[in-house]
């Protein structure tokens, strides 16, 4: 694999690095905090072409390739985790899937403003007593008896990222029970569907600036061209999408973590004990040395997952690998950053506190570690 970025992927990396400095850095922790979706970030990311890297410009993207999306992404998730899980969901859960297997008229009506940032997306897949187990829903779609058919939608679902100011709902329901995961189809729905209801924010340990919440279908009528792909294919579809989702997220916990090391590192250098800077004592000049190592061999198992996309081919277990290490990694290196402020990093005064907890998420959402581990052994045991 050639690890020379190209001048357009050098180009973008620039772009997000200065944006996320100058525009989202010095508001994280007010989002945090506050609980504050970060409305004119987001329209702001659109503008660049950031909701939808992957989306041809003719629809309002940037037109770029999955290494692209994933260097931005780590640039927005370094400044803001909430801020990135936000740009994360709109492109590999919703923009993703529409590309793969939107119709003509789907694309043509959803996709510039996604990628624009004019409207935003939300994937609706975990429910309460199916998370891991996503071939076990129990949302129900029945079909519309009448002219030009349709679908009547009930049941419930939980951890909508995106869900409490989303304008597009890409959504999973069994639309034949008996058929099992062969009878799950992906549904584009429009959120403000009157059968559709959101639930409160949740009140979360971490990303609190991207809300999330429960949604609650009631009879809520669909038209028959909402069906993403074709009926009995939306497993397939939302596995291909988590696959690109992993990569989304191992890009997010890239960022914490590359925010964390930076902090302790600057820290290091200015906090003195025993005469010296602390970074010169070899207890946490090691620290140090293990994150920077740890960062390193996450970004290149990220970027190898992001070619395997772009190549064409399947590239379920390198994403698996890619978000197992990125998230593991940036939950090592919010606590070495912790533990290098010592008391001040339990303070809320700085930041490493707000990294610890953002970067728990990492290893539970779009597939548990745990999950990752069987994704990946399925690989091996295949191979």
């Amino acid at each position: 694999m050639d690890l020379e970025l190209t001048p357009e992927q050098t180009m973008i990396r620039d772009t997000a690095r200065d944006f996320a400095t100058r525009e989202v850095l010095p508001h994280a922790r007010a989002i945090d905090r506050e609980h504050r979706y970060p409305r004119e970030i987001i329209a702001k990311l659109g503008g660049l072409g950031l909701m939808g890297v992957a989306v041809p410009q003719t629809w309002g993207g940037a037109g770029m390739d999955t290494v692209s999306y994933a260097l931005a992404l780590e640039e927005i998730s370094r400044a803001c985790a909430s801020t990135g899980v936000i740009m994360s969901v709109n492109n590999s859960l919703v923009c993703g899937p529409l590309l793969a297997h939107g119709t003509d008229a789907q694309k043509n009506a959803l996709l510039p403003d996604l990628a624009s940032g004019r409207k935003l997306g939300c994937f609706a897949l975990s429910e309460p007593e199916s998370g891991s187990d996503a071939g076990a829903l129990r949302t129900i779609a029945h079909p519309v008896d009448a002219a030009g058919g349709g679908w009547i939608l009930n049941g419930t679902k939980n951890f909508v990222t995106n869900g409490p100011v989303a304008d597009v709902v890409i959504l999973l329901a069994s639309t034949d029970p008996a058929a099992g995961a062969k009878g799950i189809s992906a549904f584009v729905i429009d959120a403000r569907n009157p059968g559709l209801k959101f639930g409160p924010p949740d009140d979360k340990m971490g990303i609190r600036g991207a809300p999330s919440s429960q949604l609650f279908l009631t009879d809520a009528v669909v038209p028959a061209d909402a069906i993403l792909g074709t009926p009995g294919s939306g497993y397939k579809i939302a596995l291909a999408a988590l696959d690109g989702g992993r990569i989304g997220i191992a890009a997010q916990a890239l960022g914490i973590a590359r925010a964390a090391f930076e902090e302790a590192t600057r820290y290091s250098l200015e906090r003195k004990t025993f005469g010296q800077a602390i970074a010169q004592h070899q207890a946490i000049s090691f620290k140090l040395a293990d994150m920077c190592t740890e960062i390193d061999a996450a970004r290149l198992m990220l970027w190898r997952a992001a070619v395997k996309k772009d190549q064409g081919g399947r590239y379920t277990t390198e994403a698996a690998m890619a978000k197992l290490l990125a998230s593991e990694v940036a939950n090592r290196a919010a606590k070495e950053a912790v533990q290098v402020f010592g008391g001040y990093g339990y303070l809320t005064d700085f930041p490493v506190e707000r990294h610890y907890r953002d970067a728990k998420i990492t290893e539970i959402y779009e597939g548990t570690s745990e999950i990752q581990r069987l994704v990946i052994a399925r690989g091996v045991l295949q191979a």
